[in-house]
């Protein structure tokens, strides 16, 4: 025991000698001292040979060695990292500054804010569903039957750990979660990302970003719908832009209608995007169905309510004259650079 306690105050007197001055030297130090072949690691090997009541002792001994020593490593790092090197003092600090590349929001997100904005200021507030849905919520609840298409493997991604789960192919089915909830009168947007087994091209994908709307209260018409819609496009097309409703048919309104717009690329001449009529159609409308407020547990008899649905790639393409769908997901910074101003 006396033998360590000696060689333990040999050990600290050398330690105190060193002279750490640069990195190359703190780093030396510690390979001697505290490395895995180190002289601490050597003396604790010696506790094998203490006597059994003595090994309290040496043990105390030898952690206060090992502390002794972090302790001097540590501080002799922190105190080289706060000198000034060399290089820091020729540093010409008049030099102009590195730019760095600056972000901006994708034109998807623009766009889907914009909407958002909009309706926001109609009342609307927004409402978010899970993307994997069950069979009940994307298409039961909304009077689509069991021999429709969309339930079909080939237009519809199912989960195959369980068939009755899929990737939601519209936010429709965030609305019937809503109207479950039975918290009447009821106005919100849906907006999110949906799925739907589509081939890749310029004008269609298979995922792309959708904004639902739904409004149910007591005595809501279709003229309602109308005006809402007006005023939507007003705000994001500007005035100019004309407007027209066709007869359509969808199983979750009646009745039911698409809303063109007047194309923003040929100011409604004629051209390849508008397929020479001159319009544009950019979603579909109509009042909701009362078998879809039935299957949510709203009595049909009271209330009514009017819903609608656009792809936000459709209204942004329009909007900035974009030709090619599948640019909003190819990340090129040569194309996403030009929305920085926006």
């Amino acid at each position: 025991m006396e033998q360590l306690s000696q060689k333990i105050d040999e050990l600290k007197t050398e330690i105190l000698k060193e002279s750490l001055s640069d990195n190359d030297s703190i780093e030396n130090f510690r390979i001697k001292y505290l490395g895995s072949k180190g002289s601490v690691k050597s003396l604790m090997g010696l506790m094998k040979n203490i006597a059994p009541e003595d090994k309290k002792e040496a043990g105390r001994l030898l952690n206060e060695l090992k502390e002794f020593t972090e302790n001097i490593y540590s501080e002799a790092k922190i105190r080289f990292q706060e000198l000034p090197s060399s290089a820091a003092e020729e540093t010409d600090y008049t030099l102009p500054g590195y730019k760095f590349p600056e972000g901006s929001r994708h034109p998807i997100s623009i766009v889907s804010n914009k909407i958002i904005s909009i309706f926001k200021k109609l009342g609307f507030s927004i409402a978010e569903g899970p993307e994997i849905e069950d069979d009940w919520h994307n298409f039961t609840a909304l009077n689509l039957p069991e021999n429709h298409p969309a339930r079909d493997m080939q237009d519809t991604f199912y989960i195959s750990k369980n068939p009755d789960w899929l990737l939601r192919t519209h936010t429709s089915s965030v609305q019937i979660r809503e109207m479950e909830k039975n918290k009447l009168p009821l106005r919100i947007i849906c907006p999110g990302r949906v799925y739907r087994n589509e081939t890749i091209s310029a004008r269609a994908h298979c995922f792309f970003n959708q904004v639902e709307g739904l409004y149910i209260a007591e005595k809501v018409s279709f003229a309602d719908l109308k005006q809402t819609l007006y005023f939507f496009v007003k705000e994001m097309f500007g005035d100019d832009v004309k407007v027209r409703f066709r007869p359509s048919y969808f199983p979750f309104t009646v009745p039911s209608a698409e809303m063109d717009i007047s194309c923003l690329i040929c100011k409604g001449e004629g051209c390849a995007v508008c397929k020479r009529t001159g319009w544009v159609e950019i979603l579909g409308c109509g009042m909701v169905h009362p078998n879809v407020l039935e299957n949510c547990g709203i009595d049909s008899s009271k209330y009514s309510g009017y819903a609608f649905g656009m792809g936000i790639e459709r209204i942004t393409m329009l909007k900035y004259q974009i030709k090619d769908l599948r640019l909003f997901s190819e990340n090129d910074v040569r194309f996403l650079n030009q929305f920085k101003a926006l």
